[in-house]
């Protein structure tokens, strides 16, 4: 595994370890349907959490939601329809990215939730 999944993947602990942390039940990690892979679901009262784990390691980055795609949105939207429709579920969804940062004391995480919309 690159440097580059490893690191990928820690951030993906982190935030992962931060949802329960904050109440989340972590339903399902990497969820993939098609070409679509969710982070993370997560579940909390009945909100249901579709999850974008963003992981940096410098200070400079880009505003975060400019960092999901159109394309990354609506592959996010179908996966997310597949699984709540799989699943029976009847949840209020949400869209949340979390961004892992890397930084000299450590790691910073910041939590965006409703991070985006589909009208």
């Amino acid at each position: 595994m690159g440097k580059h999944n490893e690191f990928g993947r820690k951030g993906e602990d982190l935030a992962a370890e931060y949802l329960v942390k904050q109440g989340y039940k972590i339903k399902y990690r990497n969820y993939r349907y098609l070409k679509a892979e969710i982070d993370i679901i997560a579940q909390k009262e009945e909100i249901l959490a579709i999850i974008e784990v963003k992981s940096r390691s410098s200070d400079y980055f880009e505003n975060v939601a400019d960092t999901v795609t159109e394309k990354k949105i609506k592959l996010l939207l179908t996966a997310a329809d597949h699984y709540v429709i799989n699943q029976d579920l009847d949840v209020e969804v949400r869209f949340d990215i979390i961004t892992v940062l890397k930084n000299k004391n450590g790691f910073e995480i910041e939590h965006l939730k409703n991070a985006f919309y589909h009208f």
